[in-house]
């Protein structure tokens, strides 16, 4: 994990350098950013990020040609902000309506409702391995959060952990009610899973079983295994880092930073990390070819959604209000699913656990990492279908780990 965690650092050193080096170019990406009649004029290929968000939803629906159940993608009206509220982190500067990018899949009239909800860097789109075998039992629908994909990016006006925090929960629930959804299966991804597991502590009403996936939240600056952290701080690299973190510095800056080079380092990047370091099943070129373009376009629009980063976490990805504190508040049946390579804890999960008065299980997955939803679809597969027996099976209590998996 220490290891995992000292290759990220490092890997965000090096995005430093080079956008130090492409500075013009990240004044005129900013440039870029700002609606303009003039823009239309230039050729795309003579932009300096050459995206928007048509780009981004035509990014998505190439991506889901992959996939070959039938979905509608719609853009979820929630407002201008909660009614009756002042949160100007939400209403941002503007009182212009927001929208969820939301697709919804096919599915049998009783099938349970499954809503999943991607991690930090991430969009929908990243689930693309998984939607066929879900839509077989599932209701499935997944979102971009706002700020991200193909959602509105408004404004990013936060400025403590609550003010972040009710960013992305009380968006969940207006989009929730907009969709008349009263109760459903919540499944998130890393960050992801951090904001489902906040949402449900204020609606767990609504949810009707929890599934979190290589979650963060659920370790702490305070954890033993965090002195590396405090000994790397130390060093002048720790101090740069740290000072590039509080500055709210994002991997994304890189990407735009880069212009008409970011879809490059994109590339290299999916390239390596689903395909010669992958822990299990590398993406085929095809997918290799349609993530890539997808994941560039998503990350290259406008910076929203991203800049919680330092307000969510603090430098080493530890979150700043660890939900491990929040266990014995715990009132929905939750499974965690961590791949076995995953750099993120599980034995945070387990400490966790002893504090809750809900069912709660933890599932591994073999050959899987952070991604194991992609990394091993398969055995990711069969821990959902397992989270969710009483949903699924007549007599749930009956069934048994399926092969592969191991119970932690």
């Amino acid at each position: 994990m220490n290891l995992s965690r000292l290759r990220w650092s490092s890997s965000i050193q090096r995005m430093a350098e080079n956008v130090a080096n492409a500075e013009l170019g990240a004044a005129a990406a900013v440039a870029a950013e700002k609606p303009s009649k003039a823009r239309s004029f230039w050729p795309s290929v003579l932009r300096w990020i050459p995206t928007s968000t048509d780009r981004i939803i035509a990014a998505e629906k190439r991506l889901l040609s992959l996939v070959k159940t039938p979905y509608v993608q719609e853009k979820v009206n929630i407002g201008s902000g909660p009614p009756g509220s002042k949160t100007r982190w939400f209403r941002s500067s503007s009182d212009e309506p927001r929208f969820i990018n939301t697709i919804e899949f096919d599915s049998k009239d009783d099938s349970p409702t499954l809503v999943m909800v991607h991690g930090y860097g991430a969009s929908q789109g990243f689930f693309f391995r998984n939607f066929d075998a879900l839509t077989s039992r599932f209701r499935v629908i997944a979102i971009d959060q706002l700020g991200w994909g193909g959602s509105s990016r408004p404004d990013f006006t936060c400025r403590s952990t609550e003010e972040t925090e009710a960013w992305f929960i009380d968006s969940f629930e207006e989009w929730r009610k907009a969709k008349n959804i009263s109760k459903f299966i919540l499944l998130g991804h890393s960050f992801g899973g951090y904001v489902a597991a906040k949402y449900s502590l204020k609606h767990p009403e609504h949810v009707q079983h929890l599934i979190l996936v290589g979650p963060a939240g659920f370790s702490s600056e305070t954890d033993p295994k965090a002195e590396w952290l405090l000994q790397f701080r130390k060093t002048w690299k720790g101090a740069i880092m740290s000072h590039l973190w509080e500055s709210n510095f994002t991997p994304q800056k890189v990407v735009r930073g880069l212009g008409p080079w970011g879809p490059d380092l994109v590339r290299r990047y999916t390239s390596a990390r689903f395909g010669s370091y992958a822990e299990g099943n590398v993406l085929t070129e095809d997918e290799s070819k349609l993530l890539t373009d997808y994941v560039y376009h998503t990350l290259a629009a406008k910076a929203s959604g991203e800049l919680c980063l330092k307000y969510i976490f603090a430098f080493g990805a530890f979150t700043r209000s660890p939900l491990l504190h929040r266990a014995s508040e715990w009132k929905v049946p939750t499974t965690f699913i961590y791949g076995v390579q995953d750099w993120m804890d599980y034995q945070g999960a387990q400490k966790a656990r002893k504090h809750m008065e809900v069912p709660c299980e933890i599932i591994r997955v073999p050959q899987g990492g952070h991604f194991v939803f992609i990394d091993n679809p398969t055995g990711f597969h069969s821990a959902v279908f397992h989270a969710c027996r009483r949903f699924l099976l007549p007599d749930p209590d009956s069934a048994s780990l399926p092969d592969g998996l191991t119970s932690a």
